[in-house]
């Protein structure tokens, strides 16, 4: 089939690659040159692995390209809206300009029967306004929503071998089948191999995307109350999420406690679900994400406060060594990073902070050029007055506790995500601290 992708951010140049991949004949449409540029060139613009390969086999065939323009879109049957929603400034709600001009753009180069699908998540509401848009400006198309559910890190994975996908489809039963038959055309490879299929209306696509990342959100935010609790009991944080989570009721996914989630969806969804509750006389109904927001927010402090305290009480004028600027490994976003957070934190208390991580210290450096940034784990560790743990990238997880503290000045650490093994650590001469564990 003939796809458009409109948006080529993180979302949209993986969605365009991996249908270009499945063999769809896919052009990616972006305002920024330098991006389009680089994707033309098979040259991903972020950190994903497994994208750079389906990038440059996708291209090489022909069936992937890229343009500024979005007169190129003619001519494509379905079109995907994949713009950022970020969080308005001074407010909680999210940032629709970006998918309403996107759509606004589009609709001169729409034909007869095309349809139009949003992937960005949005507030509910959302798709029933820009279907009036559409069809207030007289073009014969039509639109459906169609909720994306990557993980990054996974997202080549996630999209052409999805673990569920979901369409909102049009009111209208004759515009419903038709939107569905099309969106069967883009999905067949999954749904040929039995990925499972919610066909419902708008506001339901909507709430899916939000409500599932507000869920995990809350299970995160849970486990991280435990560990307050555990920390002040004695009781370790780590067994208890163990026992709780071989219950199949609740099981032990996402019961990791530690410096708490980040990224450019949860901390944002999570506050834009509130906002738009709130706008329709249901803020009560989803109070408790306000909570679960200022939970995660307090684990970051709580790992500056153990590096303080480890440190006898000041950072000022010490090493403190941060492993991982990401918000989580297999990524190079930085965007709302616990493990930056901290280390902008500690900076700011007056500690010497070097940082290291695999793939995001050129982001970091632009946003916080105050830091120090090293290549490589060496670098970092050698005359550390403690080390602060708070991104989960293998190599640190696996770091060796004894060539560790023959580089250290201090064999002092803070395990910001409990990933390391406290026995080999505190074995080997090291005062370690963990969050919720004694």
């Amino acid at each position: 089939m003939k796809l458009s992708v409109i948006g080529c951010g993180y979302l949209g140049a993986v969605h365009a690659a991996a249908m270009a991949e499945l063999g769809h004949d896919v052009v990616g449409i972006d305002v920024d040159q330098a991006k389009i540029d680089a994707l033309s060139a098979g040259e991903a613009p972020f950190f994903e692995p497994g994208l750079p390969e389906i990038l440059v086999s996708a291209t090489a065939t022909g069936r992937l390209r890229f343009s500024t323009s979005m007169e190129d879109a003619k001519g494509s049957q379905v079109h995907f809206i994949a713009v950022g929603t970020p969080q308005k400034k001074g407010s909680y709600a999210a940032d629709l300009t970006y998918v309403n001009g996107a759509v606004r753009d589009l609709i001169p180069f729409l034909n007869p029967g095309d349809l139009v699908v949003g992937k960005s998540t949005v507030p509910v509401g959302t798709a029933e306004a820009l279907a009036s848009m559409i069809s207030e400006s007289g073009a014969d198309a039509m639109l459906a929503w169609n909720p994306e559910f990557l993980r990054e890190g996974f997202a080549v994975k996630d999209t052409i071998s999805p673990d569920r996908l979901v369409y909102g489809l049009p009111p209208e039963e004759q515009a419903a089948s038709a939107a569905k038959a099309l969106l069967d055309g883009v999905y067949s490879s999954a749904l040929n191999a039995g990925t499972p299929l919610i066909a419902t209306d708008y506001a339901t696509a909507e709430l899916v995307k939000v409500s599932a990342n507000a869920f995990l959100a809350t299970k995160i935010s849970f486990i991280n109350a435990m560990a307050e609790i555990a920390e002040v009991t004695g009781a370790d944080v780590t067994q208890l999420a163990d026992a709780i989570g071989l219950d199949v009721r609740i099981g032990r996914r996402f019961l990791g406690a530690g410096v708490g989630f980040g990224g450019g969806c949860l901390p944002k969804d999570i506050r834009a679900f509130t906002a738009r509750a709130e706008e329709l006389g249901r803020g009560e109904s989803v109070a408790f994400l306000k909570e679960v927001d200022a939970i995660n927010l307090r684990r970051r402090q709580r790992v500056v406060d153990l590096t303080v305290e480890s440190l006898g009480g000041s950072v000022n004028l010490k090493k403190v060594a941060v492993l991982g600027l990401a918000f989580k490994p297999y990524s190079d976003d930085i965007r709302d990073s616990p493990a930056l957070d901290v280390a902008v934190q500690l900076r700011g208390l007056g500690a010497t902070v070097v940082a290291t991580d695999p793939h995001a210290i050129a982001n970091a450096r632009k946003l916080h050029p105050q830091l120090d940034y090293v290549d490589t784990l060496e670098e970092a560790l050698t005359d550390a007055d403690a080390v602060v743990l708070v991104t989960e990238w293998e190599e640190f997880r696996h770091l060796d506790a004894e060539w560790a503290g023959r580089l250290v000045r201090n064999r002092i650490m803070v395990d910001g995500r409990n990933s390391l093994d406290s026995a080999a650590f505190r074995a080997a001469g090291w005062t370690y601290r963990g969050l919720g564990r004694p």
